[in-house]
């Protein structure tokens, strides 16, 4: 679907559309750090290229839909829920990005002993995003009842799942954050550095899914 057909549409495709574009980035995270698992820093070299232009692509989008969506349709909702819920879903492209950024600073291994438990984090993270994917996956069905009955409290079911899964995520960053400082004696002060970085980022990743899904529900609450 093209961004310059929205005005014959319903006002929610191009949140489904940026959507789109977001998901381009935020799928490329979990290659991005089996990648410095093993190691390969050509390829996330390559993959960070990759999200540095769906980023970008899910930029145009935002800024069409803050061009177009205001003036083009009648919504069922207030248009300042509707554009604040596009900023916060852009929040997840944009935190993608500077993963990719933290991760080719220079070429950074991660350590080995913190490995499996890192990977898994990322795979927490992602299920809050997941949430995400499948509350505004139902945006279309919303529309056609009129954001009520079952769909909508499906959805409001769906964003308390994502705020747990995002507090499960909050609770490994803690573990992770503790293990990596004990590693002090083995790796460089810049290493630990931006590692911890990187988690935070990782963090900040979930908690702008659940902040998105809650917005969702904000607007159905309406």
């Amino acid at each position: 679907m093209g961004i310059f057909n929205w005005r014959e549409k319903s006002p929610f495709e191009p949140l489904a559309e940026h959507m789109e574009r977001v998901r381009a980035c935020v799928d490329l995270v979990l290659p991005m750090f089996e990648c410095a698992r093993a190691g390969d820093f050509d390829r996330l070299k390559e993959i960070t290229t990759q999200v540095f232009k769906a980023e970008h692509e899910a930029d145009k989008v935002k800024m069409e839909i803050r061009r177009t969506i205001p003036k083009a349709f009648a919504l069922p909702v207030f248009r300042g829920d509707l554009l604040a819920f596009v900023h916060v879903q852009d929040d997840l492209a944009d935190t993608a990005e500077d993963l990719a950024v933290q991760l080719t600073i220079k070429n950074l291994k991660l350590p080995e002993a913190l490995a499996d438990d890192v990977l898994e984090y990322v795979h927490q993270v992602l299920a809050v995003c997941e949430k995400l994917y499948e509350a505004t996956g139902r945006l279309k069905e919303l529309v056609e009842v009129d954001f009520g009955g079952e769909p909508a409290e499906r959805v409001m079911e769906i964003a308390r799942e994502a705020e747990h899964a995002e507090w499960v995520a909050d609770k490994t960053q803690y573990k992770l954050a503790q293990a990596l400082f004990a590693l002090d004696d083995e790796l460089k002060p810049t290493d630990i550095f931006l590692w911890s970085a990187i988690f935070q980022n990782l963090g900040a990743l979930a908690n702008h899914a659940d902040k998105t899904a809650e917005r969702l529900r904000r607007m159905l609450a309406r």
